[in-house]
């Protein structure tokens, strides 16, 4: 007969333990989320406007001015107008986000991004274009709008069909 003095550690009594320790730490992170969320504000006007004039100025306050330090880059000719890549890349110092806007888009506001510290400030995406129209990147730097803008050919599909 066999006795045992205690409790042996098996696999499911240490994946137990290991996830326990896991949830534990991760208890806070519900209230952190909800703190940042708090304080990035959706630029919901800013989506809703027709004009890329408006959407800048729901979106900012304030007009861009062109700069060659913004660096946009978009095919002449696409190709497909619902998946049209776009990049968006800049030397400027400190800065905050990036945004896209398509003219003759249903709604000008494409997409915006905020950038963190000390991240390279570059991003890249496929947007929707419903035909052939003016592409404009803002970039926000050091309290100071910048832009970039490209002339896109859209020859199939895109929002309109």
């Amino acid at each position: 007969m066999t006795t045992t003095t205690g409790p042996h550690p098996t696999r499911r009594l240490i994946l137990q333990g290991a996830a326990s320790v896991a949830l534990i730490g991760l208890g806070n992170l519900p209230f952190a989320a909800a703190h940042a969320a708090a304080n990035d504000k959706y630029p919901e006007e800013a989506f809703k406007q027709k004009s890329e004039a408006d959407a800048i100025k729901a979106l900012y306050g304030r007009n861009a001015e062109p700069s060659d330090k913004v660096k946009l880059d978009a095919p002449e000719i696409a190709e497909n107008g619902g998946v049209v890549p776009v990049s968006v890349t800049t030397t400027l110092d400190k800065v905050t986000s990036i945004s896209f806007l398509v003219a003759e888009n249903p709604f000008a506001l494409a997409a915006s991004y905020k950038i963190a510290d000390g991240t390279i400030p570059g991003v890249a995406n496929r947007l929707k274009m419903a035909k052939s129209t003016k592409l404009v990147a803002i970039v926000e730097a050091d309290g100071k709008l910048y832009s970039a803008t490209k002339d896109v050919k859209v020859t199939v599909g895109g929002c309109g069909g």
